[in-house]
């Protein structure tokens, strides 16, 4: 299993959001990923070097 995958719960380890939880929603190539915050407003492009994953995988 990968770390980084759709459905993927990580938290955010760098910049302002750091310590938010969010789930990757699209993959954009092997350095960015798509991801949206748990409150859902919007999704935004992050480096997979600023994500931490947890063992969660989201079912939605």
């Amino acid at each position: 299993m990968a770390a980084i995958e759709v459905g993927r719960v990580c938290v955010k380890t760098a910049g302002n959001d750091a310590g938010d939880k969010v789930t990757i929603t699209k993959i954009i190539d092997k350095n960015f990923v798509e991801v949206k915050k748990e409150n859902g407003k919007k999704a935004v492009r992050c480096s997979i070097r600023h994500l931490e994953p947890t063992s969660v995988v989201s079912k939605a």
